[in-house]
């Protein structure tokens, strides 16, 4: 059992990550890759990237990466920085800037939990060559089974972020917190299920809220716990196979059906809000309810809008490529959706 104490001063510093961090994406996608686990949602991608990571040029990816990321108990935080960059050029960067005595220690604690390479006893020293080694493997191992997938999982993400905020705003901190997966908010302990017996004292710290595709059914946390305080949960996901869908066909046929002025209209509502429901969305654009239903189930088809159960109701948020389209048509043209919407001519 995780238990996360909060204080009244940590009850007012929670912070929620905006979009998916590429490193903790890169552990947990190891993670999966290790296991059957979620194979409605992971198979199609798991076994492409099986296929991409078999190629002979890629041996440094399982030589490298594999013995740094076993399926076990423990994952070195030095990989998953507490202060991280969003970019992934940023986040690799960052762990390899990591000090001498942090690798030490991190890989110590991993040399008692599982077996390592001989390489291994040079990367804790600091030593260039290891270093160098570890940067090409996170990068290729990123190219080849993350950045194929990287924009449908910054959708899920952003479409739980949409889902929190919301939860924040109609009930504040602790609503957010009871609601975050497997979550038993006792008053001042926040309880999660998890394969050790941990106590995490956030001590007026606050917490760092971070949403992840990969991340699959429990939470994790830092071992440091002078580290700042994080807490990565799974996202609520939608369409689950949507991101295997993005594996294998990066040219969704969907996105043609976009020609229309109620769905146009639908978009541009979403861009800006956190959240609305299928029968608000009837109401302000003008249109029955099946009619509503219809277009949203046409348009997160297409990738441009995510749906979150809150509740009782169905929450529809515009993804990230969702908002680019509307933000792009806004700065070219005031009607460019209008004028998407226009039937063609004969």
């Amino acid at each position: 059992m995780l238990r996360i104490h909060f204080t009244s001063d940590d009850l007012q510093r929670i912070r929620l990550a905006r979009q998916p961090e590429p490193m903790w994406e890169v552990v947990c996608s190891l993670c999966r890759l290790q296991s059957h686990e979620g194979e409605a949602v992971f198979g199609k991608w798991r076994r492409h990237s099986v296929t991409r990571l078999s190629r002979p040029d890629s041996g440094l990816l399982r030589t490298v990466l594999r013995p740094l990321v076993p399926l076990g108990p423990y994952i070195p935080d030095f990989l998953t920085p507490a202060e991280p960059e969003v970019d992934p050029e940023g986040a690799i960067d960052t762990v390899l800037r990591t000090s001498p005595q942090r690798l030490r220690h991190d890989l110590t604690l991993l040399g008692n939990v599982t077996a390592l390479p001989s390489w291994t006893s040079e990367l804790a020293d600091g030593k260039r060559t290891p270093l160098h080694r570890l940067g090409r493997a996170l990068h290729g191992y990123f190219e080849t089974t993350l950045a194929p997938v990287w924009q449908d999982l910054r959708s899920q993400v952003d479409a739980d972020v949409h889902l929190r905020v919301r939860q924040l705003v109609d009930g504040g901190s602790e609503a957010l917190l009871r609601e975050l997966p497997t979550a038993r908010w006792e008053p001042p302990v926040l309880l999660f299920p998890y394969p050790a017996d941990r106590d995490l004292h956030l001590a007026g710290r606050g917490l760092r809220l971070v949403p992840s595709f990969f991340c699959w059914r429990r939470v994790l946390t830092l071992v440091d716990q002078a580290l700042t305080p994080t807490l990565v949960y799974p996202v609520q996901r939608q369409a689950p196979g949507l991101l295997a869908a993005s594996a294998d066909d990066p040219d969704d046929p969907a996105l043609s059906a976009l020609l229309g002025r109620t769905r146009a209209s639908i978009l541009e509502s979403l861009a800006d809000a956190v959240g609305k429901s299928t029968s608000e969305l009837a109401w302000t654009v003008g249109v029955s309810l099946p009619t509503s239903s219809q277009q949203i189930s046409i348009l997160r088809a297409a990738g441009l809008i995510a749906s979150q159960r809150d509740g009782k109701r169905v929450l529809h948020s515009a993804t990230r490529l969702g908002r680019a389209l509307v933000e792009s048509g806004e700065h070219q043209h005031k009607d460019a959706l209008s004028l998407l919407a226009r039937p063609k001519r004969p």
